[in-house]
């Protein structure tokens, strides 16, 4: 009696498969965001208070000596990245939740690499992040920042730089932790730390030596600043106002190009995934 063997057919490797896994946990982050419209409304209050009850209250205050410009207008790019900041890094940090149920094995197990998983996981986060920031930049011009078509292009695209690297943080933070539980308060200690020492809620300058270091070290820094100048560089301001509002990152008396900043942020964006990928591989 000859008992049948069923063929098991494995995957051809390569590029391509290794996209379609990628792309595969890309839509599965798009149908849980799909899913969870309760998210996408508490995910846009706090920043909208940020925008409207702390700068309205601070416009008194600061509007002294900066011109023409508003706060909240000043406020405004911070706002766009601390919209997409919490968004991203627990869309990272739900790694641990994959872990608890066991889905997580079920993907490392699988013929594709940690790295395709992660980059799709990252990708998936970033796009849900700077989805949810669109309803804010509709309301751009409520704060004086015009509606300019290309600056809008490009704000999307910073932002969605910016989410990428948070979502990359929030995995290696996954990677640590075990528990939900242990995973929420290392989030609110290095996210909220982040957003504070990031020029986000408050300008550049005239800040003491010391925060000068810390701001400069931060990497979410340089995923702000250039969406400062975008907005900046559409608006009609005086030399003084922008010195204020806007006067950019140095390291000593270089001042940093756009360019350079934004290839901060990628740097920050590979050297963060690769950490994560090799964290999983030798965790899980």
């Amino acid at each position: 009696m000859t008992t049948e063997v069923a063929a098991v057919r494995i995957p051809a490797g390569g590029l391509r498969h290794e996209l379609r896994a990628a792309s595969v946990v890309w839509q599965r982050e798009m149908i849980r965001f799909s899913r969870d419209r309760a998210r996408v409304v508490s995910s846009l209050v706090q920043p909208v208070l940020f925008l409207f009850v702390l700068g309205g209250g601070l416009s008194s205050i600061v509007q002294a000596g900066t011109g023409s410009v508003d706060f909240k207008t000043f406020l405004f790019p911070g706002v766009l990245a601390t919209s997409v900041l919490f968004t991203a890094a627990f869309a990272g940090i739900s790694m641990v939740w994959d872990r608890e149920f066991g889905f997580l094995r079920e993907m490392l197990v699988a013929p594709v690499s940690t790295a395709a998983i992660l980059t799709g996981k990252c990708v998936g986060g970033a796009t849900v992040a700077t989805l949810q920031s669109l309803v804010l930049l509709a309301l751009a011009g409520t704060v004086g920042v015009p509606y300019d078509v290309v600056m809008l292009l490009e704000l999307v695209g910073l932002l969605f730089l910016m989410a990428f690297m948070i979502t990359a943080l929030g995995l290696l933070l996954a990677s640590r932790v075990k528990t939900i539980q242990a995973a929420m308060p290392m989030v609110q200690l290095i996210i909220t730390p982040l957003m504070f020492l990031s020029g986000a809620l408050f300008p550049l300058s005239g800040l003491p030596g010391w925060l000068t270091v810390l701001t400069h070290v931060n990497p979410m820094t340089y995923a702000v600043e250039p969406m400062r100048s975008v907005v900046f560089a559409r608006l009609d301001t005086d030399a003084a106002t922008l010195a204020a509002f806007d006067p950019g990152i140095h390291w000593g008396d270089y001042r940093v190009s756009l360019g350079l900043q934004v290839l901060v942020v990628v740097l920050a964006c590979l050297l963060l995934l690769t950490a994560a990928v090799a964290r999983f591989a030798r965790t899980e």
